[in-house]
């Protein structure tokens, strides 16, 4: 009796059948599309996008140059130089990160005990060469104050979960 029905199946198409019959179901709905450049799809505030440094309200960068962003790096995209000020403190004198070999894991995020190093919202940046996917201090810096407030206004929302 299966070998029959199995038969028939195979002989009228029946899988095919009801494969067109979803298809059809599907075929005249109304289509959602986004027109990307335009429209934009809504982002969960932990997104994680282009890295930015932050700065303090007084217009000093956070960074204490500890370096535990760099060895926590799974992909050891960062490269940190530091050194020591006159005041006795450290600081950075080279922070970049390698864009094309990050993961955008957010552990370097997570390390970081000032919060200088955030991974902000934004996705759309290229690069044309491979050493325009290097961003360096000066660059995450001007990133970090531009998009300061998105940046502040994310870090409320995740309080939480922190």
């Amino acid at each position: 009796m299966n070998s029959i029905k199995k038969f028939f199946n195979t002989f009228l198409l029946i899988e095919l059948w009801k494969g067109m019959m979803v298809t059809g179901r599907y075929f005249f709905k109304p289509k959602i599309t986004v027109h990307y450049p335009e429209e934009k799809t809504p982002q969960s505030p932990r997104f994680r996008g282009l890295h930015a440094l932050r700065r303090y309200p007084n217009g000093e960068e956070r960074c204490i140059a500890c370096k535990l962003c760099e060895a926590v790096c799974p992909a050891m995209a960062i490269t940190i130089d530091s050194e020591q000020r006159d005041d006795g403190t450290r600081r950075t004198t080279r922070y970049d990160i390698d864009l094309s070999k990050c993961i955008f894991c957010g552990f370097c995020e997570e390390s970081c005990p000032v919060d200088s190093i955030v991974e902000t919202r934004v996705l759309e940046y290229h690069g044309e060469k491979r050493g325009d996917l290097i961003y360096t201090k000066e660059m995450l810096l001007a990133i970090g104050d531009r998009y300061e407030d998105q940046i502040a206004k994310d870090r409320e929302v995740d309080a939480p979960y922190r």
